[in-house]
């Protein structure tokens, strides 16, 4: 599945916000580009760690404009959307403007309020979707985060959905800290769909059993160490030294919550970049939550 043209290594990317709650749009581009030339072939844009579901339609919009400016320095660094939100009409529409903005792919989650929705509900669901704003030669993938969500993608609706538009739906993301998920679904289809893995830990595993890379939180920090277990794997070279200390900074930003507060933390702390906020209902890091890290950082813990 490594063959596929969107396997890799994504960031889920954060996304900039200054401190009075407005997007800081000139430091989107800036920022992917700093990601491009720390190995990410390319960036999931306003996924879970981007906030995406906490911006309006008009928000983020303006964010896939501000972000394909990347390609002006990078031409090749691949962008993905993640446009699901429980209204089928304005997925459709933020999918459309995703591609219309010259996205490769989108990463959409299922319908997230009715827990109830049958099987071929949510199959006609992505059927309407992909009929009405995905390209030929465009991919989406859907996003099983049920732990999130609250609404898994079921293996019969990826089969439907794969079978009939074996192009278009190009796989998933899993978001379900296990890598089971993933080796189902690729011992059970035909077509080869591509399989990116949400959490860090198991990128090695999801490799070794056919999968196509990863998209995760941490990616927007250790994007070098994880393009290199990604180099590796591709040489036939051993990763578990890399993953292990992959999996090593992964438990420490467990014990940190939300994940977009602590990520900008240790961007600024560590990187440089300026102090971005978060959107509400998410808040930024506590002092004692600061504290703990830049002492892990002290130590030689640092990302």
């Amino acid at each position: 599945m490594t063959s596929h043209p969107m396997a890799g290594i994504y960031a889920a990317a954060v996304t900039p916000i200054n401190l009075d709650g407005s997007i800081a749009i000139e430091e989107i581009p800036r920022f992917l580009s700093w990601l491009s030339k720390r190995g990410c072939h390319g960036a999931l844009i306003l996924g879970t760690t981007g906030e995406g579901p906490s911006f309006s339609t008009e928000e983020r919009i303006r964010i896939f404009q501000a972000s394909v400016k990347v390609r002006e320095e990078k031409a090749d660094f691949r962008l993905l959307a993640g446009t699901g939100t429980p209204s089928l009409e304005e997925t459709i529409l933020l999918t459309k403007s995703a591609f219309d903005n010259g996205f490769d792919g989108v990463v959409v989650l299922p319908p997230y309020y009715f827990h109830q929705a049958t099987d071929n509900g949510l199959f006609t669901w992505y059927q309407e979707l992909i009929n009405r704003s995905v390209p030929q030669d465009g991919y989406l993938f859907g996003y099983h985060f049920p732990a999130q969500s609250g609404v898994p993608i079921p293996l019969s609706v990826i089969s439907r959905l794969k079978k009939q538009y074996p192009i278009q739906f190009a796989g998933f993301k899993d978001s379900t800290k296990e890598a089971e998920y993933a080796q189902l679904i690729s011992s059970t289809l035909d077509g080869d769909p591509v399989a990116f893995v949400g959490n860090d830990i198991f990128l090695s595993q999801t490799l070794r059993i056919g999968g196509s890379g990863c998209i995760t939180a941490m990616c927007n920090l250790s994007s070098t160490t994880l393009r290199k277990i990604w180099n590796d794997f591709q040489n036939g070279m051993d990763t578990q030294l890399d993953q292990d200390e992959i999996n090593k900074k992964r438990y420490i930003l467990n014990d940190f919550r939300p994940f977009p507060a602590t990520i900008k933390f240790l961007l600024a702390e560590i990187y440089g970049f300026p102090v971005w906020s978060v959107k509400f209902p998410l808040t930024p890091l506590g002092k004692d939550d600061k504290d703990r890290l830049v002492n892990i950082i002290s130590q030689g813990q640092g990302w």
